[in-house]
């Protein structure tokens, strides 16, 4: 029986900190509220999101797979939270010809798009590095 009370645990742990991540990025946005975009159908605010989501759980995904013990997955989600902050944060600062959070607000496909490959291409080298 451990190993389904182990996943339920690991499966609430891994809700709580996406919820927290999606939290803390709603109020990162300055042009935006993400799921006021979302429920008017912006698109690319919602590629951006599932992104920042399947990004945090890649990370969470190698933080399991590599902890022995629950509370080192949550400091290592928490931890990927913070680094996927961090990846949005640079990958805003180098699109220089354009606001990613400007073009997002647009519902610019392609920058949501980008967003989430960007997201989801850095939680698997975050990830790979959890040891």
């Amino acid at each position: 029986m451990e190993p389904y009370i182990s996943t339920l645990v690991y499966f609430f742990i891994s809700i709580v900190i996406v919820l927290i991540g999606l939290f803390i990025f709603e109020n990162v946005t300055r042009s935006y509220k993400d799921m006021e975009e979302v429920k008017k159908g912006n698109q690319a605010v919602a590629l951006s999101i599932i992104g920042k989501i399947i990004g945090i759980c890649i990370i969470l995904s190698f933080a399991v797979y590599n902890s022995n013990v629950i509370y080192e997955t949550i400091i290592w989600g928490v931890f990927g939270v913070v680094l996927q902050m961090i990846t949005y944060w640079f990958f805003d600062l180098f699109t220089r010809s354009f606001s990613v959070e400007e073009q997002l607000a647009k519902n610019n496909i392609a920058v949501g798009i980008m967003s989430m490959g960007v997201s989801i291409g850095l939680a698997f080298v975050i990830g790979a590095s959890i040891t």
